[in-house]
């Protein structure tokens, strides 16, 4: 049996991939795919690609584009979601801040350098013509460690998940004075050259027994009670997620990843782009 092994954060999104696990799914097709958490989410994984200690991450699509740019060993075997990720832009709820106007020269927590988080700060300021140059950043490592730094103002905003973070904001922890959508497909699949190489029969059945959960996933009966009580949300706001979310089964196009590197390279986040062939991998 081949063991093939995932990374990916403990969202909702991912849903699908514990449910194919629980039912022995992977495991009926010869595939012992086992599952790793990344609570400090997308700077985590490529380490952890980069370091061999995962074969698979379910990761941000800008993420894992600049850090394969940057030299990570790895590529894109598929897109995951293929809607937007709709990031919420959050103070916490004794700030004196109202709207993202008021952020412009404040600091944004960051769970690490390249996540996310960080990479959608500029995104955001770009669209709100902040100067660049003048972002600052406070790296909290995960969604605790941003409650304490906005908390103790060590920074004053913090962009996650709109419906991961919905309950921090229902709880008054956190006040959301924005949204913020990614312009692209949010999730996709990337896999190291190594297992690429070494694997990719295995890899293209972990792909085919995956694809058939998330092809059905939002018709699957009380499958929106059974996210709202796994993942701690209110129904009817995993119902608005579920309206939004697309999950995909096919290789991202060369049309997104144009879109997120000339992005990228507008904001100095890369310093050059690759063609399809160099990021992406068709098994």
């Amino acid at each position: 049996m081949k063991t093939i092994k995932v990374g990916g954060v403990p969202e909702h999104f991912n849903l699908p991939w514990h449910l194919c696990l629980e039912n022995g799914k992977f495991e009926a097709k010869g595939i012992n795919v086992i599952w790793k958490d990344f609570p400090e989410g997308t700077g985590a994984m490529c380490k952890a690609l980069r370091a061999g200690e995962i074969d698979i991450a379910v990761i941000l699509t800008e993420g894992v584009i600049r850090d394969i740019i940057n030299g990570n060993q790895s590529k894109i075997i598929q897109t995951y979601i293929a809607s937007p990720l709709i990031w919420g832009i959050h103070v916490d709820a004794r700030s004196p801040y109202k709207n993202v106007q008021d952020l412009e020269g404040t600091k944004a927590a960051i769970s690490r350098e390249g996540s996310g988080s960080h990479l959608m700060a500029y995104v955001n300021a770009q669209h709100k013509n902040w100067d660049l140059k003048m972002l600052e950043f406070q790296i909290v490592n995960n969604l605790e460690g941003a409650i304490k730094a906005l908390k103790n103002d060590k920074a004053q905003y913090f962009m996650w998940e709109h419906f991961t973070t919905k309950p921090l904001v229902d709880n008054h922890t956190f006040r959301l004075v924005a949204d913020c959508p990614t312009p692209w497909p949010c999730f996709v699949i990337a896999a190291t050259n190594d297992i690429i190489k070494n694997d990719p029969e295995a890899l293209k059945t972990m792909l085919e027994v995956l694809n058939d959960e998330t092809k059905d996933f939002k018709i699957q009966k009380n499958v929106d009670i059974l996210l709202s009580e796994r993942y701690g949300q209110k129904l009817e706001d995993i119902r608005k997620w579920l309206d939004l979310t697309r999950w995909s089964q096919e290789q991202i196009s060369d049309e997104d990843l144009e879109n997120v590197q000339n992005s990228l390279f507008v904001l100095d986040l890369i310093d050059k782009k690759l063609n399809s062939e160099e990021l992406t991998f068709k098994l």
